[in-house]
């Protein structure tokens, strides 16, 4: 009996790969972002942060110099310099703390480093990033990140003693969370319920067939025309959109069937078995113009529970 072995970066690949069931019952497949690659993306967005930060003080520090050149009387420039150093406490409080929140909380639920890394912040129940889930997974970092990098230079000199060395290695528990568990999860991800996976860079036109419905508007293999009305295609948002185009880059038979039971149930559809990926190629590319040519005119539906789009 001969059994086939994946080269080691193909096997390492598939140890990361995990399936999950949505609430609405479709199996959704993901691949765990690997740790070498959100350090990196960490690294970048430190960086990107570092000089964001630098330029602002640069221009704070402008900005004081000039209170301090037009001021005459003592006490006023005192005051001047006070609030100045008050806007750069403020800004640098605002940056660390929603440089992450408002950019995971937005569609692509990524970072400027996570977008380079190609990967994102994603529900372990495969249903929509929460603005809750993304605030309890980013207040824990200081806890997970800092507090630990701090105690280790601090721990060494001996100030603190014995007390010092075991809040390190508390800490450094927390730190090196990632490396407990398969799924590369930090403890804050495990309080808020999320992970972080791989998001393809490639476009969806290049996964798509060339010769499907979405090029055609009809199915080549059964010749049905598949054309949606308005009503059908305001059932589903920008969510159902995303998810729909990670199930036809996966191409996975299982996946294709099970959101194309979902979607013809949900907008009352009876095509029949056998053509599921052409009937989903011809409704992404129809709910994606439908969903972009809303945004035109200012409107957004974020997902089916949306009632703005």
């Amino acid at each position: 009996m001969s059994t086939t072995r994946l080269a080691p970066h193909l096997a390492y690949r598939a140890k990361r790969h995990r399936e999950v069931v949505t609430p609405e019952g479709i199996a959704l497949p993901f691949t765990v972002a690997s740790r070498s690659s959100r350090a990196g993306a960490l690294l970048l967005d430190f960086v990107i942060m570092t000089v964001i930060g630098i330029i602002v003080t640069l221009v704070l520090i402008w900005m004081g110099a000039g209170l301090l050149g037009d001021g005459e009387d003592g006490s006023e420039l005192g005051a001047a310099a006070e609030f100045v150093v008050v806007l750069w406490i403020l800004f640098w409080f605002v940056l660390w703390n929603g440089y992450f929140m408002v950019l995971e909380m937005g569609p692509r639920g990524a970072t400027f480093g996570k977008r380079a890394a190609g990967i994102r912040v994603a529900s372990r129940d495969g249903g929509r990033l929460t603005p809750e889930a993304v605030i309890a997974r980013n207040l824990l970092r200081d806890i997970e990140l800092f507090t630990p990098l701090i105690l280790m230079m601090i721990a060494p000199t001996g100030e603190a003693g014995l007390a010092g060395f075991a809040a390190m290695a508390w800490f450094l528990t927390f730190m090196l969370f990632p490396f407990f568990n398969k799924d590369a999860m930090r403890a804050g991800d495990l309080i808020a319920g999320t992970w972080v996976v791989e998001a393809p860079r490639t476009k969806l036109d290049h996964a798509l067939s060339t010769e499907g419905a979405a090029k055609q508007g009809s199915s080549i293999l059964t010749g049905a025309e598949y054309k949606f009305g308005d009503e059908e295609l305001a059932v589903y948002g920008e969510y159902e959109l995303q998810t729909l185009e990670r199930v036809l880059r996966d191409g996975r038979p299982e996946a294709l069937a099970s959101v194309h039971e979902a979607i013809c149930r949900k907008i009352g559809w009876n095509p029949g078995a056998g053509d599921e990926r052409a009937f989903l190629e011809a409704f992404y590319s129809q709910l994606r113009a439908r969903l972009e040519g809303n945004m035109r005119f200012g409107v957004r539906k974020k997902d089916k529970f949306d009632a703005s789009g």
